[in-house]
């Protein structure tokens, strides 16, 4: 069938609103109905090239959310007219997915950004012309996406479906990172190192966890306002103070028990480093240049800090997604407060606010049309 995507053409590139057409489902795909996908940092830095796919065009597009409507012969999990979830594409045979370990799949690359299915066909076209697609399993930047029922997340009817496509990743490698994890103890000491989508929800999982001292640390003083709101107990400007010196003052010397990374900045990575605490545990979550050197001494290690790249949280969608939507339930993990919503074909100004900081966590609405939800608008 033809579908509406926005195809990201070249790197540096704005997206473009076309017509493409896609597969039907095999025995063991989902066509899902997408209403809203969320605009994710790694889809902008595949936009500009710090983590390459192997060639344009693409569809971009990782944190998507709609309505089943149609599947493969060999789906039995999950029926027509079901709301969904998607997260990243693992292959469930490897030795990590066979362990529960989706998100340290051997396979992980090659299922998430190599444009096309695992045994490498495509699932997109154009005049006859292949449409790399794929992307995390499903290349929801469109009204529809093609998803492995793998990769599916059946989630409750009477949540509006706008608001969930972040928890497959974002959302999700903050809070994972987290509650999966790090597992602080009631008690602990967390820092956080920006204060974005994924800080604030490592921010409102600290606080779930119990943490005693949650310290945001960003250069955006509204993002700190909004982190000290949603739980943080200390907010650190860091063009104002030494972030690494004020911690170390918060937590009485010692430094933070636990320290979560999430721009991938360079000097950042190596503050966080710096302040965790002896025998403490940094958790490394932003994407920045895979070659770029990191400004640490061999003094900088030899506390006995464990230091850790964490992939999505080490999450396992099926049970964390639901996990997370009830915490909402509860009032305890209200990330609707991250987001702001954009129509499809306003797209570049969602990515052009992102990068200016004016909004946390974009959301894009795809056109409506007569399956979509019968929820309300958020």
């Amino acid at each position: 069938m033809d579908i509406e995507a926005a195809l990201l053409r070249e790197v540096h590139a704005d997206f473009t609103i076309e017509t493409v057409r896609i597969d039907a489902p095999r025995a063991d795909e989902v066509l899902v109905e997408v209403l809203a996908t969320g605009l994710c940092h790694t889809d902008l830095a595949v936009r500009d090239g710090v983590f390459p796919v192997p060639a344009m065009p693409n569809i971009l597009g990782h944190e998507g959310a709609g309505v089943v409507v149609a599947i493969g012969a060999a789906v039995s999990t999950i029926g027509v007219g079901d709301h969904v979830a998607l997260s990243f594409a693992s292959c469930g045979v490897c030795p990590p997915c066979g362990e529960g370990r989706p998100a340290h799949c051997d396979n992980f690359l090659q299922a998430n950004f190599m444009g096309r299915r695992p045994d490498g066909s495509c699932t997109h076209h154009q005049h006859g012309h292949e449409i790399n697609a794929s992307f995390f399993g499903q290349s929801s930047f469109a009204s529809h996406a093609l998803v492995r029922e793998r990769h599916v997340v059946k989630v409750p009817n009477d949540i509006p479906l706008e608001l969930l496509g972040p928890l497959g990743c974002g959302i999700q490698t903050g809070a994972g990172t987290i509650l999966n994890h790090l597992k602080p103890p009631a008690g602990s000491s967390v820092a956080i190192f920006g204060a974005g989508a994924v800080g604030l929800s490592a921010v409102m999982a600290a606080k779930i966890a119990g943490c005693a001292t949650i310290i945001a640390v960003d250069v955006q003083p509204a993002r700190l306002a909004l982190a000290l709101e949603l739980g943080a107990t200390h907010a650190i400007d860091g063009r104002e103070a030494d972030a690494v010196a004020a911690i170390k003052e918060i937590t009485a010397g010692a430094g933070a028990g636990y320290v979560v990374e999430a721009t991938g900045l360079p000097a950042v990575v190596a503050q966080g480093i710096r302040s965790a605490r002896r025998m403490g545990q940094v958790a490394l979550l932003g994407m920045g240049p895979m070659d770029a050197p990191l400004p640490l001494v061999l003094g900088d290690l030899m506390t006995g800090a464990m230091v850790r790249y964490v992939i999505e949280g080490d999450s396992v969608p099926h049970t964390f997604i639901p996990q997370l939507i009830e915490y909402h339930r509860q009032g305890r993990f209200p990330f609707d407060r991250l987001i702001r919503f954009y129509d499809i074909d306003n797209i570049n100004d969602a990515v052009r606010d992102t990068e200016s900081g004016r909004t946390i966590k974009p959301v894009i609405r795809m056109r409506r049309r007569s399956t979509t939800s019968n929820g309300d608008q958020p």
